[in-house]
């Protein structure tokens, strides 16, 4: 068994991944080391040619695998079909290991297309694709959100006692009424885009969910959007009419903000925690 392999995933995993590429080697760790995640680059055989791929695994804690092969399952296919998004070459979610081809490209996040019009126009029609698959009516979405955002206020975090008491009475005040929910990425932002030849290519599924549209726009609007309107105004030209409805992005984004400001300080990022920070006093002036 390799070596490198077993370092970095369990013994099953590694297993795994040696029945499909017996002569996979780690190329580089692209892992975030902020969960319980591990994203390898790797090169070997497969099917009788040498290949680089990505083995994507997750230990007994992480919920994201699953949710991802629910996505490449079905909901992937048409991004993927124009290889705007990884193939899912194979997956195990007993073992909570997945294997997929590799895409070429750099992140978006911290290069000059981050900044650049062009990216959110390729994003808004990308976004677009993924959310035109199917539409459906979710009596119980806005009522398992709110619970979940007060979940996160109940345990531990640095969100003043007077912030997280206002926070707490409008999410149980809710009325959380019926909503529309379609196929969402959940991380729609340019850490979780790739650039390559101009062309923009999406990753990670691991927050794959069905939910209301504007959702996947959240992230955008608390970081890029951002006193940058044109960014904005290029994504909808491709995306089309914005789905965010005032009274129900109202508290989305409050949801948006405590999960930002409690995750972030759970898993110790002290600079997304200050956003998530900002992002709630934001959401607050909107009440």
């Amino acid at each position: 068994m390799n070596t490198l392999l077993r370092d970095r995933l369990s013994a099953p995993q590694a297993a795994w991944v040696q029945q499909r590429m017996p002569d996979a080697v780690i190329v580089r760790d692209m892992s975030w080391h902020l969960v319980a995640s591990i994203v390898l680059h790797v090169r070997g055989s497969l099917g009788g040619e040498t290949i680089d791929a990505v083995v994507k695994a997750g230990d007994v804690t992480n919920h994201h695998i699953a949710r991802e092969i629910a996505a490449h399952t079905r909901w992937t296919h048409d991004l993927v079909s124009t290889q705007h998004s990884a193939r899912l070459i194979d997956a195990d979610s007993d073992e909570r290991v997945m294997l997929f081809e590799l895409l070429p490209g750099a992140l978006v996040e911290a290069t000059n297309a981050e900044w650049e019009t062009g990216t959110y126009t390729q994003a808004g029609a990308l976004l677009l694709r993924l959310h035109s698959q199917d539409r459906r009516m979710d009596a119980e979405h806005e009522a398992r959100a709110n619970a979940r955002a007060i979940q996160w206020l109940d345990g531990e975090h640095r969100v003043t006692p007077a912030i997280a008491t206002r926070a707490r009475g409008i999410l149980a005040d809710d009325p959380a009424p019926p909503v529309e929910v379609v196929p969402t990425h959940g991380d729609w932002q340019p850490r979780n885009w790739l650039i390559h030849d101009g062309v923009v290519r999406v990753i990670d599924f691991g927050r794959f969910a069905f939910r209301p549209p504007s959702t996947d726009l959240l992230r955008l609007a608390a970081q890029q959007w951002r006193g940058r309107p044109d960014l904005e105004s290029a994504f909808f030209e491709a995306y089309g009419p914005d789905p965010r409805e005032p009274d129900r992005s109202r508290i989305s984004a409050l949801r948006e903000a405590v999960g930002t400001a409690c995750w972030a300080h759970h898993v110790g990022e002290e600079r997304f925690e200050a956003q998530g920070h900002r992002m709630l006093a934001e959401a607050l002036r909107a009440f």
